[in-house]
């Protein structure tokens, strides 16, 4: 605080805005009450996790609901029977006053030019984030169930949110710790190291430079939503050749031996625009600007976003192999938006210094609120989670909501539908079937996934063998780009009957290669093809989940986490010989994964899916009205 005054101070002086003054003293007021009613130590803290987890968005249906969670508070007191009085602690994964702290430093950095963005800003971080105390424990007492009194409001460093995620979950003892993402308060990456009940943090890089937000400036430049577009990136980097990379090192980032980095910022405007990137980039890369959402992808995009990618993949890895030299540990923990780059984390393990390899299924921002929860649960003295033969404390990522048969039926029978109910022994051949025969399968059972993927509960299943499942998913089912890959779901014991992978991967987040003997030889005609137009081939036995460099990013399906699942991957695996199946979100472009019966029925009566299964209820899309 004491080095932002003396910015302040300094940029008054020098810019002669005396009228700035009283407005600067008032911010500053207001965050020196927030820095005692806060506290300085560490403090994060215990909540319902490993017992309930969700997500806002799923229960609001806004993706990316950025709300007061309210709904997603009240399921996880609802389903583990607790009123707010019986909390131990509320925690936020986050210090408000140190993320102010760095707004304010940074539109002083950058003043003036950042006054239009600064007015904008400041109103709604003095109301919802300074305030941010009083907020969540008035949001919470307005749900009726106690109150909450403020001992029990506890904040935690995002950054160490993140690194608690990573390690308390994990099957380790002891393991490295790399948390990657666009900005906490200040740090944009950090290395850290877990033992124990102890998560320490070692080094950092700080704000602006950041990885996260280099990925997401091109993810802007490539007319695809921040935040929210990466994947689509991603999924187009292999379509095209690092063509850029050269001028991207050159101009954009200056990258060293270990993995730090500073970023160019005469390129960027994320520090006090409104854009991410500006007129300079724009001239950088051939003078266009940035691609309009509605129009067609070029050859040219593609080669930005493999450069991108491959920018992003080399200093993953020598992050990484900085963190082994520090740390000498066998195992490594990822979470942060970042480790959401499965392409980087298939590398990491084929190609890293570590022996084991883990991420938080929820590596962004979700898995954030778990890890201050863990944190403080280990501050105040409790012991590790013990997995007793599990793989690790996640149960699998099933902690939403779930929906017993009267619920499901009663939803169906509101709506008039046709439904069957079957035993176990008939539902998993007749689904099996179906999907044998090019059915698009609608799968929802249990509890919701608490994270960004679907992992068999409330997933849309179909065949991995069939030449048109990819392009019919993408334009019938989901309404999504056609160059975007699917994700194959395979039984554990079978997984190395397709693919390279050495590794479990339960939350789909490590791509590998299909095996050389199952992939097609290519005619010239194939071979001399570019872009989209590569799209239409088929590489494999297994063209609907083998993308254009023959990746797949891979779900490895475990009869101890999601034994349903298991089960209907074997009995197609019984009819056909293959143990896999094509895996993706139940959910179309721009909502979020469905949460409640309701959710699925709408969903499966506004796309082209052939059927629905709820439980043991299963819908076939020609009998219905």
């Amino acid at each position: 605080m004491i080095s932002l005054l003396r910015q302040i101070l300094k940029y008054v002086w020098v810019s002669k805005k005396i009228w700035m003054i009283p407005i600067i003293l008032l911010l500053l007021t207001l965050g020196g009450i927030l820095i005692l009613a806060e506290g300085t130590a560490f403090a994060p803290f215990i909540y319902a996790i490993f017992l309930a987890a969700a997500q806002e968005e799923r229960f609001s249906r806004n993706k990316g609901d950025s709300n007061f969670p309210s709904k997603a508070i009240a399921f996880c007191l609802d389903k583990t029977g607790l009123s707010v009085d019986e909390l131990d602690f509320v925690a936020f994964y986050d210090k408000p006053l140190l993320t102010f702290d760095r707004l304010l430093e940074t539109y002083l950095a950058f003043a003036p030019r950042g006054l239009p963005s600064f007015r904008k800003s400041i109103p709604i971080w003095v109301k919802e984030k300074l305030l941010l105390q009083t907020l969540i424990r008035k949001q919470i007492e307005n749900l009726g169930r106690g109150t909450l009194p403020e001992k029990k409001l506890l904040f935690g460093f995002h950054h160490h949110s993140h690194a608690a995620a990573a390690f308390y979950p994990s099957p380790f003892e002891s393991a490295a710790i790399l948390v990657m993402d666009g900005v906490g308060e200040w740090a944009t990456a950090s290395l850290g190291r877990g033992a124990g009940t102890e998560v320490t943090l070692l080094s950092e890089i700080r704000f602006p430079h950041s990885l996260g937000m280099l990925y997401s400036a091109f993810t802007y430049y490539l007319g695809f939503k921040v935040n929210e577009g990466e994947y689509k990136m991603m999924g187009l980097a292999p379509y095209g050749e690092p063509k850029y990379l050269q001028k991207i090192r050159d101009n954009l980032i200056d990258i060293k031996e270990d993995g730090s980095f500073r970023l160019n910022m005469k390129y960027f405007n994320y520090c006090t625009g409104l854009t991410m990137t500006n007129q300079y980039f724009d001239e950088l890369f051939d003078g266009i600007p940035p691609r309009k959402s509605s129009a067609r992808l070029s050859q040219r995009d593609m080669n930005i976003a493999c450069s991108v990618q491959a920018v992003t993949e080399d200093i993953v890895l020598r992050l990484v192999r900085t963190l082994k030299k520090e740390t000498n540990e066998r195992n490594l923990c990822m979470a942060g938006g970042v480790a959401l780059n499965c392409v980087a984390n298939g590398r990491v393990l084929r190609e890293g210094p570590f022996a084991n390899l883990w991420i938080q299924p929820a590596a962004g921002d979700s898995g954030s609120a778990l890890g201050v929860a863990l944190a403080v649960t280990h501050l105040k003295g409790q012991p590790r989670i013990k997995l007793n033969g599990l793989r690790d404390g996640m149960k699998g990522t099933y902690l939403g909501p779930d929906f017993a048969v009267n619920d499901i039926e009663a939803t169906l029978s509101r709506h008039g539908a046709v439904y069957h109910e079957f035993s176990d022994d008939e539902l998993f051949d007749r689904v099996a079937q179906a999907l044998a025969s090019e059915n698009v399968v609608g799968w929802f059972q249990g509890r919701m996934e608490f994270g960004p993927r679907a992992l068999g509960n409330r997933s849309i299943l179909g065949d991995a063998r069939s030449s048109r499942m990819q392009s019919m998913l993408n334009m019938k089912i989901k309404y999504r780009e056609s160059f975007r890959p699917f994700a194959p779901a395979v039984l554990d014991e079978r997984m190395a009957d397709y693919f390279g992978l050495e590794s479990a991967s339960p939350y789909m987040l490590l791509v590998d290669f299909v095996r050389p003997d199952r992939r097609l030889e290519l005619t010239a005609e194939d071979s001399g093809l570019e872009g989209i137009d590569r799209l239409q081939i088929n590489r494999s036995d297994i063209p609907s989940v083998t993308h254009v460099d023959y990746s797949a990013r891979i779900q490895t399906v475990h009869k101890d986490t999601n034994p349903r699942f298991y089960r209907l991957l074997k009995s197609f695996y019984e009819q056909t010989g293959y143990g896999l199946l094509v895996n993706t979100s139940f959910n179309i472009r721009d909502e979020p994964i469905v949460c409640t019966p309701e959710d699925a029925y709408r969903c499966f009566m506004g796309t082209e899916m052939d059927l629905l299964v709820l439980g043991n209820t299963v819908l076939v899309k020609e009998e219905q009205a």
